[in-house]
């Protein structure tokens, strides 16, 4: 039994030709190596059989040599593909580990510096309530109106009746001389989202 095998290659090609042809994708490289490897491992399989199978039968020595070298060079080629294949998979994956690493940090930074404004946003409203001179449940539902729950909502949290929260709602409009949840949001927010002056 004989086996043929076929060797293909890829010509080199100028830098003109290389910047014009797309470039592989990141998860199509490492899984046409470890193919290729998988493929170079059956062509050295397949040709051990054939050179136990021909050395059996008396097969002349160059042509065992042949099958052996064919051998040798299948098996270190699959090796060095596996082995890209590997280094290529623990660059990958170190690097998403410092990316998350660095989202991470990112995250902390910006809930330390969001908790200081939300701290400071949150006593001057306080103490805006406190001007206006609401009631503690009225600032409570005040707060709730604020922070985009509905009425029915607000009504669970505080274990009370969907009217009582629209009566609390319409004294905080009338104190704050407000007419809406809207106005009052803008209220508290307007200065935050408006350009700071020394953008213009």
């Amino acid at each position: 039994m004989e086996w043929i095998f076929i060797l293909r290659y890829k010509p080199f090609k100028m830098s003109s030709e290389t910047d014009s042809e797309p470039e592989e994708s990141a998860e199509g490289a490492p899984k046409e190596r470890l193919v290729t490897a998988a493929g170079l491992l059956l062509v050295a399989f397949l040709t051990i059989l054939d050179l136990i199978e021909d050395r059996l039968e008396g097969a002349h020595l160059p042509h065992l040599l042949t099958e052996a070298a064919i051998v040798v060079a299948a098996t270190l080629g699959a090796l060095y593909l596996l082995r890209k294949y590997i280094r290529r998979s623990r660059s990958e994956h170190r690097q998403l580990y410092l990316e998350m690493i660095a989202a991470r940090d990112d995250a902390k930074r910006w809930r330390e510096k969001s908790g200081e404004i939300l701290s400071g946003l949150g006593q001057a409203i306080e103490e805006q309530f406190n001007q206006w001179n609401l009631t503690d449940s009225e600032k409570e539902v005040g707060m709730l109106l604020l922070k985009g729950l509905a009425h029915k909502e607000i009504a669970n949290i505080r274990n009370t009746s969907e009217k009582t929260v629209r009566q609390h709602a319409t004294s905080v409009y009338a104190k704050a001389s407000l007419e809406s949840r809207a106005q009052l949001s803008a209220y508290f927010l307007e200065d935050l989202l408006l350009p700071s002056e020394k953008n213009f």
